[in-house]
């Protein structure tokens, strides 16, 4: 099992814990707003370790990234396996083919 379904698995467990016992929980229980604030802000964090180039903070904020990537995914109640899909088909086709099939 691929490390992100693993960490994947441990969110799904920990969104039935209470909030004041559980980061993922109190996340979940903000809603899909706050989790996507929070990802939106894991992504800046990224964009910054990058553009001051500095290799282990860019790790640790990847890290950071996809966990509340999954976290989002979970309160918008998509499952991974549903991106992993999409990415599957999209795997030989032209990136430019593809945006251009977006319109």
């Amino acid at each position: 099992m691929h490390i992100l379904d693993q960490l994947n698995e441990v969110i799904v467990a920990r969104s039935n814990d209470a909030a004041d016992q559980s980061y993922t929980a109190s996340l979940l229980a903000k809603g899909t707003e706050k989790c996507a604030q929070k990802l939106g802000e894991e992504a800046v964090e990224t964009v910054i370790a990058a553009i001051k180039n500095d290799r282990d903070e860019i790790i640790s904020e990847s890290a950071d990234l996809l966990y509340h990537w999954l976290v989002l995914l979970k309160s918008c109640d998509i499952s991974p396996d549903e991106i992993y899909k999409k990415l599957a088909e999209r795997q030989n086709i032209s990136g430019l083919a593809e945006k251009a099939s977006r319109k």
